[in-house]
């Protein structure tokens, strides 16, 4: 008999043979930024995740600052929205602002910390599509430019990457050329590479005030059922000048994840996203889970399947309780 429970009696063993951990130094948190002053808005369908104007962002940026995380994602609601989401490309946009306040302030802590602009027109667009719209449908080429143009707004106001999250084909192309072209050839490109039309989205769309106004996502996001495909897209992602890969959603998706994995050398995230974020706020509010445990158990799983990223809500929640040992 094999007798493997040996190595589980105590937890000096268990805590010297564990093969995975959740480090801290992996985590990036996602963070809304809205115009106006002095708000800070608690989003409904996501506990403890807020938008916030410029000039309250010095609370959350000091939060991330303690917790030691890698950095945040920045998301934008703008003022105004068009045909053809053309604020995501304002420099003085509402992202640009947010990423120039961040870059004054951890340089103000002598930190270096990474500052990731999500490029999408989404959030911008008065239709609520990810590209320009022409009877109905999302015309793939003539969107290109417009996140070409939003990306290099982005890094002109002090982003450090870039995550091109439209499943546009050719996009990652069209961006890593865009900023070659301006002397950014040193600015990280991870793309949403294989980014599935989800309904774990739902609560996202509240805090970022990005849903459709008509029709869905499927015809540019993955089909759910399609694992095959999904290492398409990401061989795609590697072909075009991607230096990050990304599988989003995680949790449902960690058999593409460990296959992402083992097809790659590049550096693999995840996206945690909010319904998977807020499914488990609503449990442990009921008491049916030990939300602690939980979301440790959840973490790991992505860093275990392979992911070296992981992008979440969760970030200075499981830090704080980490640190509370």
């Amino acid at each position: 008999m094999q007798r493997l429970r040996r190595l589980r009696s105590s937890t000096t063993l268990r805590e010297m043979v564990a093969e995975t951990s959740v480090k801290k130094e992996g985590l990036i948190y996602p963070v809304f930024v809205t115009f106006g002053k002095n708000k800070k808005e608690e989003v409904p369908s996501m506990p403890g995740v807020y938008r916030y104007s410029v000039d309250r962002l010095g609370e959350i940026a000091e939060q991330v600052f303690q917790a030691g995380i890698a950095g945040v994602m920045l998301f934008g609601i703008p003022e105004t929205k068009d045909e053809c989401g053309s604020g995501a490309c304002d420099e003085q946009g509402i992202v640009p602002q947010a990423l120039r306040f961040f870059k004054e302030y951890f340089k103000e802590k002598g930190k270096s910390f990474l500052l990731v602009a999500d490029i999408c027109l989404c959030e911008y667009t008065s239709h609520g599509h990810c590209g320009v719209l022409e009877g109905g449908d999302v015309v793939n080429d003539k969107s290109l430019p417009l996140h070409a143009a939003a990306a290099l707004a982005a890094v002109r106001a002090g982003a450090d990457m870039v995550a091109p999250s439209s499943m546009m084909d050719g996009v990652v192309a069209a961006i890593r050329e865009e900023l070659d072209k301006n002397g950014f050839n040193n600015i990280p490109v991870m793309g949403y590479s294989a980014k599935f039309a989800s309904a774990f989205y739902g609560p996202f769309r509240d805090a970022a005030d990005s849903a459709p106004q008509s029709g869905d996502r499927k015809s540019y996001q993955m089909d759910f059922r399609n694992g095959r495909e999904a290492l398409r897209e990401l061989d795609s992602d590697e072909a075009e000048g991607a230096d990050i890969l990304m599988v989003k959603p995680a949790l449902s998706y960690l058999d593409v994840v460990a296959q992402a994995r083992a097809r790659t050398l590049l550096p693999l995230a995840v996206y945690n996203v909010s319904g998977e974020y807020s499914m488990v706020k609503a449990a442990a509010v009921q008491g049916w889970i030990d939300e602690k445990r939980i979301v440790k158990e959840i973490l790991t799983a992505f860093f275990r399947a392979g992911a070296d990223i992981v992008i979440t809500y969760h970030a200075l929640d499981y830090v704080r309780r980490e640190e509370e040992k």
